[in-house]
Order: C-alpha cells, then sequence, then structure tokens
C-alpha cells in the first residue's frame, strides 16, 4: 500500500504552512494597498488629539511585530499583533498574520477566531475563507469547515498551490463523508490534473467512485486497498488513459466482485463506450445493494438517452421513492413522465426538483420543455431564462477550473 493518507499531508501540511507567511509577504500587499492608506484613523477637529497617541501606539506596535516575525519570533509577533489589533480591530492584515501563526503552530481553536475575525471584515478574501475551513476541519467542526471551504475555493486562491490542493482536498473530502460524491469528484478534478498524483488524492477518489460516506481516515482497514484501486482507475479514465483504466477496472472487479459499490464504478466507467455493458453492471450493483439509489438513476438517464422511457419509468420512480430529497431522482422522473404524456405529474416532479436544486441549470431547462407542453406561455420563459443565466454561471465556473487544472510551471 503507498504511504498513508495520514503521513503525506502531514507533509502537504507542512509544505503549506511553511509558505503561509510568504504568502502574506507575496499577495496581500495587492490586497491590503488600500488599506495602508487609511492605517491611522481618520481626525477631525474635536477629536485631533486624542487619536494621534493611539495611532502612533498601533504603528509602534505593528512595526514591533513584523520584525519579530521576520525574526520568527512568532509568540513575540502574536502578543504584539494582538495588542495592535486591540488598538485597531478591523484591521484585516493583522487577523491574517495572527491566523497564519496560530495554524501553524497547530492552535486550531485560536486559528478558528482570528480567521473569523477576518472574515467578519472581508467575507471576499478567499485564503481566509479557506484557512478558516481549514482550522474547522481539525477541530471536526465539518459543516462550518465545508461551507467555508467551498467559498473560499470559489472565490480563488491566488498562485499559492500549497493552499489550492489542501484546500479543495479536504473540500472534496468533506463532501464524500455527506454523501455528496458528485460534487467532491468535481473538487477532486480540480486537483488531479498533474502527473503521478498523491495517494491521498486517489484515496479520496476511490471514496467518491465506490459511493461511500467517509473521511479517507475513517475507511476500514479491509476497503482500504479497494477504494484505493478505485480511485486508481478513476484517475486514469480522468486524465484519458482508457486502456489503462479499462485494465485496472477489469481488476477491482474481479478482486472485489461482491462488494458494494465496484459494479457501479466499473458500469459508470463502461457508459462512455459500451452502455449496454454499463447496465449490466448497474444492475449487478442492485442484485448486491438493492438500496442503491445512483444505480437506479444511471439506468433511468441511459433509458432517457435512448428514448426508452417506458423501460426508465420504474427505475425512476423507485429512486424517488428511496430518496425524494436527491433534485436528480424528481429530474428523471419529470422528464419521464412529460415523454409518456403525463404533464400535469412530469410538471410536479421536475418544479420540486427545482426547490431542491436552484441553482441547476438542469433543472429549469427541463421544466420550461414542460411548461410549454403544457401551453404555460410566461412559465417557460421564465423558466428558459433562468436556465440561461445558471448555464452562463455554469460556463464560466468550468472555464476556471479548466484553466485551474493546466500543471503549473
Amino acid at each position: 500500500m503507498p504511504q498513508s493518507l495520514g503521513a503525506r499531508y502531514a507533509l502537504r501540511f507542512c509544505a503549506l504552512r511553511r509558505c503561509l507567511l510568504l504568502f502574506a509577504v507575496c499577495l496581500l500587499p495587492f490586497e491590503f494597498a488600500a488599506l495602508a492608506q487609511t492605517k491611522r484613523p481618520a481626525k477631525t477637529k474635536n477629536t485631533a488629539a486624542p487619536s494621534a497617541r493611539p495611532s502612533a501606539q498601533f504603528e509602534q506596535l505593528t512595526q514591533r511585530a513584523d520584525a519579530a516575525r521576520a525574526a520568527e519570533n512568532l509568540d513575540e509577533a502574536v502578543s504584539l499583533y494582538l495588542q495592535a489589533l486591540r488598538l485597531q480591530p478591523k484591521w484585516k492584515e493583522g487577523w491574517w498574520y495572527v491566523g497564519t501563526i496560530f495554524y501553524e503552530g497547530d492552535r486550531y481553536v485560536e486559528g478558528r477566531d482570528a480567521f473569523r475575525n477576518f472574515v467578519a471584515i472581508d467575507s471576499k478574501f478567499g485564503p481566509a475563507l479557506s484557512l478558516l475551513g481549514l482550522c474547522e476541519f481539525q477541530l471536526k467542526q465539518y459543516e462550518l469547515a465545508l461551507d467555508h471551504l467551498q467559498r473560499g475555493n470559489a472565490l480563488g486562491l491566488g498562485d499559492n498551490q500549497e493552499l489550492r490542493l489542501v484546500a479543495r482536498y479536504h473540500e472534496a473530502i468533506l463532501h464524500n463523508r455527506f454523501a455528496q460524491h458528485e460534487l467532491a469528484y468535481d473538487a477532486l478534478i480540480k486537483v488531479i490534473g498533474i502527473d503521478n498524483p498523491a495517494p491521498d488524492l486517489l484515496l479520496a477518489l476511490g471514496l467518491t467512485m465506490l459511493r461511500m460516506p467517509y473521511l479517507p481516515v475513517e475507511v476500514p482497514s479491509d476497503k482500504r486497498e479497494m477504494t484505493f484501486k478505485a480511485g486508481r482507475a478513476a484517475y486514469l479514465a480522468a486524465t484519458n488513459r482508457t486502456n489503462e483504466a479499462a485494465a485496472e477496472y477489469r481488476g477491482l472487479v474481479a478482486a472485489y466482485v461482491n462488494e458494494p459499490g465496484v459494479h457501479y464504478a466499473y458500469g459508470v466507467f463502461l457508459l462512455r463506450g459500451t452502455p449496454d455493458d454499463a447496465l449490466a453492471e448497474f444492475r449487478r450493483e442492485l442484485e448486491l445493494a438493492p438500496q442503491h439509489v445512483a444505480a437506479r438513476l444511471q439506468i433511468a438517464f441511459e433509458y432517457i438517452k435512448r428514448g426508452a422511457h417506458a423501460e426508465g419509468k420504474p427505475y425512476a420512480e423507485e429512486a424517488v421513492r428511496l430518496a425524494p430529497e436527491l433534485f436528480a431522482t424528481h429530474n428523471a422522473l419529470g422528464r419521464i413522465l412529460l415523454e409518456l404524456g403525463d404533464v400535469d405529474r412530469a410538471i410536479k416532479e421536475l418544479e420540486t426538483g427545482a426547490k431542491l436544486a436552484p441553482t441547476s441549470p438542469e433543472m429549469y431547462f427541463a421544466l420550461a420543455r414542460a411548461y410549454a407542453r403544457a401551453g404555460r406561455t410566461q412559465d417557460a420563459a421564465r423558466a428558459r431564462a433562468e436556465f440561461a443565466r445558471l448555464d452562463k454561471i455554469r460556463r464560466a465556473e468550468r472555464e476556471g477550473i479548466a484553466s485551474d487544472a493546466k500543471p503549473q510551471p
């Protein structure tokens, strides 16, 4: 088995910590250029004399703190920064330095609180949001961590490759833990556009493909090799090494023929070229795991693609029964019902899906068709407009992902 996740990411975190303060020096001056011009409190006729003293004291403290930080006297630097922050609590550069020093020292409670103060001042600076999420992850505040990592990663993390890798990796594994496997895959795709990916990434990919709601450290020991092998196969497929991926998947199925998730993962791969074989794998998955919603959805969507809506209907109906909280189940059933002429029920299913996923362009595209079929012209126009708006956002995000995934020099 390759080097353990804990060992590999311990190295990643060390590399990240070493570059955080350099990151602050290199990137933040651009972010704080305007702040530097307004560091001192504004003077008025009534407060000029009283405000001069705290401003001078603040300047002295920040200069001493910067010198201590440069000399790597980090405890002294933190003490001085905190004194300066008591004078100017909205000095976000100070909260950044304090937060990164706490993070570097594994003091995640204090780091979390420092980054919370930063984010309260500036909620649009991606690195601070992502570091807040990483602190929360270490404190096992997983829902908060996922929210902040998603927001930070979406805003962008500059050119700090280590921070980008660590933040997106943790976003992905949290998606897996909350059974949001498609979102986990999307997050991982952003960081696997390199040769020889870390075993940590392969393990996370394996969890995604097998649809296992674990963090990597939670994977049972008897499932780790299987999970890693599934991740390796998925990586080869994602990097268009189709023949190698096929061989890896065949080996996976041969070694773990009766394990839930394995036939589903292989079926997803086979959809690219041999959809009949994929359907057979999905059906085999349902024999092993009768509650497997994703396998039912894959079958339903394949039948939609083929125009065999009556054949897909029972799979979509069962998926809705098993997982009414998933918008994709309502999407599949609604589209099938529409083509079978049950327009009113189709609209009901698609409206439910749109409420569950208000940012999904696919839902509004299907809903616009259903409204048009029912003669609801104005509703159809509104749904088409919303589809166009969301699709534009989606395309912009994909262009950003493609650019982000390019290997860095």
